[in-house]
């Protein structure tokens, strides 16, 4: 247990829930695997995007705030989300996203496709193995299917007080180092971190990254970790149960907010594999709530 098992999920924030379900599971192919609520704020939805069966690893999850103003990058984020795709996958890609600005690129050594969802958050397509099973119900053919998370970019003002965290509490290896960039290494999944020690402080907001999740096996592996945070000076939370699974939450020394999360329970212990994502999913003590939840929420309907 000497650190992370590398990244459990990303949650970015989106403007019309609508627009963002669209692109996720219409356009990337995604598979709606939990229709909830942000818990902490019930009155708006949090939606989670992963391959067939929700696996760690997998989820790239959404609070839609459409009221807050844009996203305003700068140190103290994460500013962009890589996922994995099938090698040679990348001309399918280019075609499938048609006149979305996109271009050529490369991540972690490898090629990729640069582009933005509709609300603005930085995405790249990379063609790297990743952990995800495909996904029948997809409109993106099995041999093209997104695999999963890969990666996430980093802006920091020093570099090496963050490395304090993501190599001493998240157990990341330091794989490339240049200039004022390290690319750091954990079971598959990649951080870049960049300083920019004059860099102005980013502001979460519509197309941003909220905050990302780190796998841990279960609680007893992330109460080991949350000492080491705390010897960090770190001020992790206590253990909190999400029903789906048990989290704890620390900002790096840099700023960026972090999450400890369980593999399990899992997406399936309120609803069939085969209906996941179908209907509003809620944890067993926002129940009594449900009529006035759902009232406040817009309808949504899966693309065709």
């Amino acid at each position: 247990m000497d650190g992370s098992l590398g990244l459990h999920h990303i949650t970015g924030i989106a403007g019309d829930p609508q627009e963002n379900l669209d692109f996720y599971a219409g356009v990337l192919g995604l598979r709606l695997v939990k229709r909830s609520v942000n818990q902490d704020d019930p009155t708006t939805y949090h939606l989670f995007y992963a391959d067939r069966e929700g696996t760690p690893g997998t989820d790239l999850t959404f609070f839609p705030w459409p009221k807050l103003p844009p996203n305003r990058p700068g140190v103290g984020q994460a500013v962009e989300v890589a996922l994995a795709v099938p090698e040679g996958s990348l001309g399918y890609w280019e075609g499938r996203l048609g006149h979305l600005p996109k271009e050529r690129g490369e991540r972690y050594g490898r090629p990729a496709l640069l582009l933005q969802d509709p609300h603005g958050l930085p995405l790249a397509l990379v063609e790297a193995p990743g952990p995800g099973r495909p996904w029948e119900g997809s409109p993106v053919p099995l041999a093209h299917q997104v695999r999963g998370l890969l990666g996430a970019r980093l802006l920091v003002r020093s570099v090496p007080s963050s490395l304090a965290a993501l190599e001493g509490v998240l157990g990341y290896r330091k794989a490339v180092e240049k200039g004022n960039r390290v690319l750091l290494e954990q079971e598959g999944s990649f951080l870049e971190v960049q300083g920019l020690p004059q860099g102005r402080w980013g502001a979460w907001g519509v197309g941003g990254v909220h905050h990302l999740a780190f796998r841990v096996r279960d609680e007893t592996h992330g109460l080991a970790l949350r000492q080491k945070a705390l010897a960090l000076g770190l001020r992790p939370t206590p253990l909190i149960d999400r029903f789906w699974f048990r989290s704890i939450y620390f900002r790096e020394p840099g700023g960026v907010l972090f999450e400890l999360a369980t593999d399990g329970p899992g997406f399936a212990l309120d609803e069939p594999l085969e209906s996941l994502g179908q209907h509003l999913a809620l944890p067993p003590w926002l129940e009594a709530k449900r009529r006035s939840i759902e009232a406040a929420l817009p309808l949504l309907r899966l693309p065709a």
